[in-house]
C-alpha cells in the first residue's frame, strides 16, 4: 500500500526555526509527539501495513524551505517527496529543476486555497492568485520538462481556476487534494460537478480521497463522505482516484489505522477497487 498524503517534520533549529504559529498550535493538538519525523512516520506505517508514503512538505518552518522533505525522499527508500515552491519567484523554474533532480521527489504542491500573502497560515476559498500563476510559462515549462506532479489544494469554489490551469497545460499530471475540500453538506454531483471536464482521457488528473477524517461530520467510518467516493469513481474511474491519510494532520480526531480502514466500509468497493485506490492509481499517475 502507498499512502499518497502524509507529513513529517523535524525539530526546530537556529537555521530553520518554526515560524508558522498557526501550524505550531495545530501540532499541539495531535495525538503524536510534537516532533513527528520520518522515523516516527515509518513506525506508524509499519504498524498498519503501509509500505510506502508520500511526504508532503509541512510548512511549520518558512513555507518554501523543503530541506526536510528532500531529506525524507533522498534518504528513505519507502518515502517520496512533494515540495512547496513559490511559482512567482524570479528563479522558480530553476528551483523546480533542482528539486526534481533529487531521486524520489515527485513534484510540488500549490496551496490555491491560501491567501498568497499568508501562504499555509490560513484558508480563504475566495482567493484567485492561481489565475495569475497560469501566466507563468517559464515555471510551467520547467514542470513539463521535469515531469513534475502538480498537486493542488483547492476548494470546490475554486475549481474553475483549476480547470483553467489544466486546460492551459494539458500535458502535465495533476492530483487534487482532500476531495477538493468538498463536505457532506452539498451533494457531490453539485459540489464536484466542475471537475467533470477533467475526467476526459485528454487529461491526466487524479482526485485524492484524502483527509476524510476532517471532511466528514461523522465518526468512523465517515459514512457521510461515501457518496463522494462513489461519484468520483463513477466520473473518473478507479484508475484516477487515490487514497491518502493526511496523517498525522488528522491525528487530532483519528488513529492512523482509522484513516485507512474506513475504505473497507464504503459500499460496492471491491478488493480490486481498494488495491487501485491505495496504490496502483497513484503509481500510474506519477510513473512509479
Amino acid at each position: 500500500m502507498l499512502d499518497t498524503h502524509t507529513h513529517a517534520w523535524t525539530r526546530p533549529s537556529r537555521e530553520r526555526p518554526w515560524v508558522n504559529g498557526s501550524l505550531v498550535e495545530t501540532v499541539e493538538t495531535f495525538s503524536t509527539e510534537m516532533i513527528y519525523d520520518a522515523d516516527s512516520l515509518r513506525a506508524d506505517m509499519d504498524a498498519i501495513g503501509v509500505d510506502e508514503a508520500v511526504v508532503v512538505g509541512y510548512p511549520i518552518c518558512e513555507w518554501t524551505d523543503n530541506a526536510y522533505t528532500i531529506e525524507c525522499a533522498a534518504e528513505y527508500d519507502e518515502l517520496y517527496g512533494i515540495l512547496m515552491l513559490d511559482q512567482f519567484a524570479d528563479d522558480a523554474d530553476e528551483q523546480l529543476r533542482e528539486a526534481m533532480a533529487v531521486d524520489d521527489v515527485l513534484g510540488f504542491r500549490l496551496g490555491a486555497i491560501c491567501p498568497y500573502d499568508r501562504m499555509w497560515e490560513t484558508f480563504d476559498p475566495d482567493v484567485s492568485w492561481l489565475e495569475d500563476a497560469i501566466d507563468e510559462p517559464t515555471f510551467w515549462e520547467a514542470a513539463h520538462d521535469t515531469d513534475a506532479l502538480v498537486q493542488i489544494l483547492a476548494h470546490v469554489d475554486q475549481l474553475e481556476q483549476v480547470v483553467d490551469l489544466v486546460e492551459t497545460y494539458p500535458d502535465l499530471s495533476y492530483a487534487l487534494d482532500h476531495f477538493c475540500h468538498a463536505g457532506p453538506d452539498v451533494a457531490p454531483d453539485d459540489a464536484l460537478a466542475p471537475l467533470e471536464p477533467l475526467a476526459s482521457d485528454e487529461y491526466d488528473v487524479a482526485v485524492k480521497i484524502s483527509e476524510v477524517v476532517h471532511r466528514s461530520e461523522e465518526d468512523f467510518p465517515y459514512t457521510d463522505m461515501h457518496d463522494h467516493v462513489h461519484w468520483l469513481l463513477e466520473t473518473f474511474g478507479r484508475e484516477r482516484v487515490v487514497w491518502g491519510s493526511d496523517f498525522p494532520n488528522v491525528s487530532d480526531e483519528a488513529a492512523y489505522e482509522e484513516s485507512l480502514a474506513w475504505l473497507e466500509h464504503v459500499g460496492t468497493l471491491s478488493k480490486t477497487d481498494r488495491e487501485w485506490l491505495t496504490e496502483r492509481s497513484f503509481a500510474d499517475t506519477v510513473g512509479l
